[in-house]
């Protein structure tokens, strides 16, 4: 089972038990992770970050919601059975991620 982790600062051990990070790959960018997709594929499951720090010219960074966005909107995979969760501090931007993601894959399901 291939397990995506996205997060800028966080360790697996800080969101998870630690005898589960051989089970991870760790992607700390927006760019990371589209790219990991791109040449990986799908995993069975992504653990979502939404605050990624800053970009080169100290703005915000591209976030775990923009990264859910390309999954749904850009991505073309078929999404019907990705498990996920949000391990994102941000409560306003954890709904987000969780209700676009649920939103479309209940979508896909009812096809």
């Amino acid at each position: 089972m291939k397990k995506l982790f996205l997060d800028d600062v966080r360790e697996i051990e800080m969101v998870y038990d630690k005898s589960m990070e051989s089970e991870f790959d760790i992607v700390r960018t927006y760019e990371a992770f589209v790219e990991y997709i791109k040449k990986n594929g799908l995993p069975d499951f992504i653990s979502f970050d939404n605050d990624l720090g800053l970009d080169r010219a100290n703005n915000l960074a591209p976030d775990g919601y923009a990264a859910a966005k390309w999954l749904v909107y850009e991505s073309g995979l078929d999404l019907t059975n990705l498990k996920f969760k949000v391990h994102s501090a941000n409560p306003v931007a954890a709904e987000q991620i969780k209700g676009l993601l649920n939103n479309y894959m209940n979508y896909l399901n009812k096809k």
